[in-house]
């Protein structure tokens, strides 16, 4: 899915939507490794940004919104409107993050 396709608004501009085929999901459930803790412990001590903690974000929440992406084009969407991302912690040091959507299939507007 095109990456203009996907937005946090409620409408595409220059498109309109003519279908909404449901909620679409991605969701990731990640735990920090003993290494990661212990490199990120380290990076703590010495303040600043956290290169360790902010690089398993990250890489989390873009394999969660590719599973979104996968799992709306599976139901026959081409775009995603209300495009939201939330993360929990489940349990100390595991984390569910969770990007979602109204899938939905747009054509050009006239």
């Amino acid at each position: 899915m095109d990456a203009e396709m996907v937005t946090t608004a409620l409408e595409l501009p220059g498109w309109r939507i003519v279908r909404n085929v449901g909620v679409a999901r991605g969701i990731v459930v990640r735990s920090r490794s003993l290494v990661g803790n212990f490199a990120g412990g380290l990076q703590t001590l010495f303040g600043g940004a956290n290169s360790v903690y902010t690089n398993l974000c990250e890489q989390t929440r873009t394999e969660s919104y590719r599973m979104m992406c996968a799992h709306a084009e599976a139901n026959g969407a081409n775009a995603i409107v209300a495009m939201r991302d939330d993360a929990n912690e489940i349990l100390s040091g595991v984390t569910e993050v969770i990007c979602y959507g109204a899938a939905v299939v747009a054509e050009p507007a006239r």
